[in-house]
């Protein structure tokens, strides 16, 4: 029997490779964007067709490279950063492997022309599917021009499984954020089907973050900034009453790259948790910079993942940071006391007269009544005279604050008495006989509220828990879906039109679904410079804030790259449901209880939401019966 053991021929290996270091478009502008930060480049352009599935071009100013170089360096393993082992625990640079220009002309086509900047001629090289096709002189500017056409053209399965236009620019979005925040000195240019979305200066790093999501983020951000032997921690964090339910901004970094972090992400969470509600993040933008002797990087190949040495001294520092930056800029909230017409208390003189000014009359009894008489210290018998209390006291005017408070005491025992009973089935039942000192009686209606977040009803199999928020979710849902299937909703204009501050990548995304929007019943123009102003809403809407309501269908947009079309228009009916359902710890009457049951139960599938968490659960007879088991 022969041997079965072979080795793959290095096409076949580079696409291997490529399944780890290029998983979409967004994977080869940040490889190339690495490469070229690493070349010394002070100005990047990023150009990009069809969302990266036609074209992606990174131009750079550059060190460049020589015609040897320039071929080598497609070789797999084929690196200029390190050299020998040790060098992995010194990095400073953003690759290192020499798997990505492999990877990447594994899967498309590559023109690379590039030209060092003492030279007079540059050089050409064409590569697809990892084969060289020629190499040539070429006149170019100095630096490097790398295109990379028909991505994944020898993968159709890998080409068939990338997402929508929308899903993928998105992803390029987002890496081209990280990139931009973590090398704030460079000026970055992106253009997309020959539209510039991004032209950045070199700036500052709060400067470069407002260039990047808008000028609404200025006034939020609080400084960060300690330094360590350690560690040293600067960046910015957002104000509590500007945390975020969707869509928070939050980028860790570490010595110039960026990073995924659990660990540092719930440090910050940390800090927060008694300033914001459970349902929202704040916005985040940390660097870290340490020894790079005592952190990992080479541990995936996309170097997302490092491991630290010094995690848990680093999560101290870095929670003091934070709430020493919060407590600096009043974010965290004081004590205020009220010293308003407050007492003032004096200094304490043991010198001083003990009577402080009071006419004290030492004669004074205040058990003795009129016409008693007292024994003085003296032995003689005194009549006892206050000075300024009378001596015909009304006892039983005394007495009604005391019976006042509590009878209002007997009401709070009653209500939270009712609160905490259980019923058998649906209907009134009245309530036994309590004693407090006086007895009452009460009717419990069939529906009761639960902290302010779930309704208890009775049923025959138990007691029905339901979340009020979800439940009015539910029947939102289905009510905005019936009337978005229609052509067009009616539109309703605002009293007070409301001004939408939005990145460029937001602004881009919100244009290309105004028609859809408008067709809903939405009334939104734009004003410049990113600016947008929402004039009116559809008029199924009411007691909805526009800018909640504009920026929840704007990220539901941006995250699911769903376009025009049925699908589209049910996410944004659940936008607008979550928008406009009531919320978590809002008081109900009974009224209000009773009618958001009739109306889930009259739905063809009241248990789920649309996006599927659940909305009621039913606590059997059973359940209840073993808990006294």
């Amino acid at each position: 029997m022969s041997d079965i053991i072979r080795l793959l021929p290095d096409s076949v290996a580079n696409q291997i490779a490529a399944g780890e270091v290029v998983q979409r478009p967004a994977a080869v502008i940040k490889e190339l964007v690495e490469n070229s930060v690493d070349a010394g480049a002070t100005i990047i352009k990023i150009i990009v067709k069809d969302a990266g599935r036609t074209l992606l071009q990174v131009v750079d100013n550059g060190c460049g490279m020589s015609p040897t170089d320039a071929r080598l360096a497609f070789e797999r393993h084929a690196t200029s950063k390190i050299s020998n082992p040790a060098d992995l625990f010194d990095l400073h640079t953003m690759g290192f492997r020499g798997e990505a220009l492999a990877a990447i002309s594994a899967t498309s086509r590559v023109e690379l022309r590039t030209m060092r900047k003492d030279d007079t001629v540059g050089t050409c090289v064409i590569i697809e599917g990892s084969k060289v096709e020629s190499q040539e002189p070429d006149v170019c500017a100095p630096g490097c021009n790398l295109m990379v056409k028909n991505l994944f053209f020898n993968q159709p399965a890998r080409r068939k499984f990338l997402k929508s236009d929308h899903v993928e620019m998105n992803h390029i979005l987002r890496e081209f954020e990280r990139m931009a925040l973590v090398n704030p000195g460079i000026e970055f240019q992106l253009v997309h089907n020959d539209v510039v979305l991004h032209q950045l200066l070199g700036s500052s790093f709060k400067r470069r973050i407002v260039d990047l999501f808008g000028k609404s983020i200025d006034k939020q951000l609080v400084p960060v900034d300690t330094e360590t032997s350690i560690v040293k921690i600067s960046g910015f964090v957002s104000r509590p009453e500007n945390a975020r339910k969707r869509g928070a901004l939050q980028y860790l970094m570490v010595n110039g790259r960026n990073m995924r972090h659990p660990y540092f992400h719930k440090a910050v969470m940390h800090c927060y948790e008694q300033l914001i509600p459970a349902d929202e993040q704040p916005c985040y933008f940390i660097n870290l910079t340490v020894d790079p002797g005592t952190i990992d990087v080479n541990i995936h190949p996309t170097k997302n993942e490092i491991k630290f040495e010094n995690e848990q001294p680093i999560w101290q520092i870095l929670v003091a940071a934070i709430k020493e930056g919060l407590g600096k800029f009043n974010a965290v909230p004081s004590i205020d006391f009220d010293v308003e017409d407050a007492p003032e208390i004096p200094v304490f003189n043991p010198d001083a007269d003990a009577s402080h000014g009071l006419d004290l009359d030492s004669s004074y009894n205040p058990f003795a009544t009129k016409g008693s008489t007292g024994t003085g210290s003296g032995g003689g018998s005194t009549v006892c005279r206050p000075s300024s209390l009378s001596m015909n006291q009304d006892w039983d005017k005394l007495y009604q604050d005391f019976e006042r408070k509590r009878d209002e005491e007997l009401s709070n025992i009653k209500a939270s008495a009712l609160n905490s009973m259980n019923f058998d089935e649906i209907g009134e039942e009245e309530v036994p006989e309590m004693d407090f000192s006086s007895g009452f009686e009460a009717t419990v209606p069939a529906t009761m509220q639960l902290k302010g977040r779930y309704i208890l009803s009775p049923s025959k199999s138990g007691l029905t828990v339901v979340d009020q928020n979800r439940a009015h979710v539910r029947i939102l849902y289905d009510r905005y879906l019936d009337l978005a299937r229609l052509e067009a909703l009616s539109s309703q204009r605002v009293i007070f039109p409301e001004v939408l501050e939005l990145s460029p990548s937001q602004s881009v995304f919100l244009e290309g679904i105004v028609d859809e929007l408008t067709a809903l019943g939405f009334d939104i123009s734009f004003l410049g410079d990113n600016s947008w102003t929402v004039n009116g809403l559809p008029s199924v809407l009411n007691d909805v804030n526009p800018r909640e309501l504009m920026m929840s269908m704007l990220e539901t947009v941006m995250d699911t790259g769903e376009t025009l079309g049925e699908s589209m228009r049910e996410r944004i009916a659940l936008s607008m449901a979550k928008s406009a359902a009531i919320k978590p710890g809002q008081q109900l009457s009974s009224a209000e209880m009773d009618h958001i049951l009739s109306d889930l139960f009259k739905l063809a599938t009241p248990n789920y939401t649309p996006d599927g968490k659940l909305v009621l659960s039913v606590i059997t007879t059973d359940d209840i019966a073993r808990l006294f088991a």
